[in-house]
């Protein structure tokens, strides 16, 4: 990641980017060669909870000396997992090679079976154009089989059966042929084509609507096949990448010949300013507490506590039967306190989306679930398809002028997905809106005293359980 968590809220708060430091910072530095980070890390955690604070992990890094045994440990388990991740996504592209021919065989199959459709309109211009494309689609699949004796190789390769082709696509049965002005060796051509074109076009429609049902049912079958693969791919390519370490670049805490390991964590803890109990108990005016004026804040403020952690030690092999190692080594733990309202809180969600923190997660969703997800409308299309006549009828059923009086209406589709982008691109492209008066002079002066607090209360009751010196 190019930016900690620090440096992207200075950048999008235009109250840090002025401030340029937290609202509060506390330090602790912690060396034991036989105590390492997991109770420090698990004890910050359950107390920040104990606080009211809701926490979420945005960091976990780490990096082991390429000639530590913990790099050798890890990186066998980083390339099982790579290869097993890799032959499932083979097999997905097997099976999406599949599913996107089956899509354009029935889309093929769609077309067809709406000519067929066209057979049965009212309408005689429908009909004729229906009669004529199923003519040509007999003469280059069925006819054309023929080879030299096809109605297009002779109409376009021997002398005497030129209008072959007109005549066949102007008459509609075998008695028609007598009628047209055709010398008798052409007729004698045209009549059996003629019929053999009707026997076709009777039974061909049922055996095409058969086969786009059977079409149908292989896709769902490999759409289901698909998504199971998908799952399966996950985990393995989620746990490759947590098993890549993060590069050290010219750290001089790694050493490439020493038995070393870096690790990197940072905790997001939030609570919302409680506006209403805070004017309840005189920090701000009693008018605060009215139910008119909290409906016209349209966001919250937030007490933010991040904690960095930062360990620097030893992997030792705690058993000689599974790859399990202990560390000790020095910490380092940064308490920081910030201020957030709720817009500032989703554009750092989002710049934390955008790095490197979730760039896995992305191809993990790039090579499974949006595989299938580009191709969901159509595959919906299909498989999720009724017949139109019939949702027709229904739609004119459900017309009631009634129903419409007290209120009742037709309910409206919904879209197949609301996609999860088109609110980051808001959330990206709209800027976040400057405070009013109120809240930059009542309610986050109010915020920052109780972060403040919070976070030195978080970082002494540390100290104290730990027999540090403390100052309260």
């Amino acid at each position: 990641m190019v930016e900690s968590i620090h440096e992207i809220i200075q950048r999008i708060s235009e109250h840090y980017k002025k401030k340029g430091k937290p609202e509060a910072e506390h330090v602790i530095g912690y060396d034991s060669s036989s105590e390492g980070l997991e109770p420090i890390y698990f004890f910050i955690t359950d107390l920040m909870n104990d606080f009211g604070l809701k926490t979420e992990k945005l960091i976990d890094n780490f990096t082991s000396s390429p000639g530590s045994g913990h790099f050798g440990e890890l990186g066998q388990r980083a390339t099982i997992m790579q290869q097993q991740g890799t032959k499932i996504l083979a097999d997905i592209n097997v099976v999406l090679r599949s599913v996107l021919n089956l899509i354009y065989d029935l889309k093929d199959f769609k077309t067809r079976l709406q000519q067929y459709g066209g057979l049965k309109s009212k309408d005689r211009l429908i009909h004729e154009a229906a009669v004529l494309s199923l003519k040509q689609i007999w003469m280059d699949k069925v006819d054309m089989q023929k080879g030299n004796s096809s109605i297009k190789s002779m109409a376009l390769g021997q002398a005497g059966f030129v209008t072959l082709i007109d005549a066949f696509l102007s008459i509609s049965n075998e008695k028609e042929a007598d009628k047209l002005d055709l010398n008798e060796r052409v007729k004698r051509i045209l009549k059996p084509r003629i019929q053999e074109f009707n026997i076709w076009l009777a039974q061909s429609e049922n055996e095409l609507k058969k086969r786009y049902e059977l079409e149908k049912n292989y896709l769902r079958s490999q759409v289901n096949s698909l998504k199971l693969y998908s799952r399966w791919a996950k985990p393995y390519l989620k746990s490759a990448q947590q098993l890549e370490q993060k590069e050290a670049g010219r750290s001089v805490d790694l050493v490439k010949t020493f038995n070393t390991i870096l690790l990197e964590l940072t905790l997001f803890g939030k609570s919302k300013l409680d506006i209403k109990s805070s004017a309840f108990a005189g920090d701000l005016p009693q008018e605060f507490a009215k139910d008119n004026f909290l409906k016209k804040q349209k966001r919250n403020y937030n007490i933010c506590i991040l904690v960095d952690f930062y360990f620097r030690g030893i992997p030792q092999r705690v058993s000689q039967q599974q790859a399990h190692y202990s560390f000790g080594g020095k910490t380092t733990v940064t308490f920081r306190a910030y201020v957030l309202n709720d817009d500032e809180i989703e554009k750092l969600n989002l710049e934390i989306s955008k790095s490197d923190l979730e760039d896995v997660f992305g191809l993990i969703e790039g090579a499974t679930t949006d595989s299938l997800g580009r191709l969901q409308e159509e595959i919906d299309s299909f498989l999720n398809e009724k017949d139109e006549e019939a949702e027709k009828e229904k739609k004119s059923s459900e017309v009631n002028p009634f129903l419409a009086l007290i209120g009742v209406y037709e309910k409206k589709p919904k879209k197949s997905d609301e996609k999860k982008e088109d609110t980051e691109i808001k959330i990206k492209e709209k800027p976040i809106k400057k405070e009013s008066w109120i809240e930059a002079e009542l309610i986050r002066p109010l915020a920052v005293k109780k972060a403040d607090e919070k976070v030195f209360n978080l970082f002494n009751t540390y100290k104290k359980a730990h027999g540090m010196v403390s100052y309260i």
